[in-house]
């Protein structure tokens, strides 16, 4: 009985430190850091993580722009539930899951208007992420080209 409980215990232990190597080769491809831009800018870089198969993204690093030299981490511009947040506490990509090729039935935050989106992760090439968020159909959406952190 000993025995039992503490295999148990320590599958429960080991498991997070293995389940992204339970994901297909392609799907670790996305996992680590990716800046974001607007337009040629980079803005920010988002750390994707993995765990138990479902694909998370937070801001690691706000960079530095002509327009805001000094990164600042609270958002000003936020509305609703995020006004004031620190972005690194925003959950920007929340329970997407690997479906053959991409990433996709989870959701996409974006804080300034509060809103959540349905989406999808899709590699392009090894340093090309496009990330695309839309409203119902696909075809009703945008998309961001992410580049892999260097």
């Amino acid at each position: 009985m000993l025995r039992t409980v503490l295999l148990v215990l320590a599958a429960f232990l080991v498991a997070p430190t293995v389940s992204a190597q339970s994901l297909p080769p392609g799907a670790r491809a996305y996992l680590g850091d990716w800046t974001t831009y607007d337009g040629d800018e980079p803005q920010s870089v988002v750390r994707l993580t993995e765990s138990s198969g479902v694909l998370r993204g937070r801001i690691v690093r706000i960079l530095p722009t002509e327009e805001s030299p000094q990164p600042q981490y609270l958002c000003g511009e936020c509305i609703g539930e995020f006004e004031g947040a620190d972005l690194r506490t925003v959950p920007l990509i929340e329970g997407m899951e690997w479906d053959g090729g991409e990433f996709s039935g989870g959701r996409i935050t974006d804080p300034t208007n509060a809103k959540r989106y349905k989406g999808i992760l899709k590699l392009d090439g090894r340093d090309e992420l496009r990330v695309r968020g839309y409203v119902g159909v696909r075809a009703l959406g945008r998309t961001q080209t992410w580049r892999r952190a260097q």
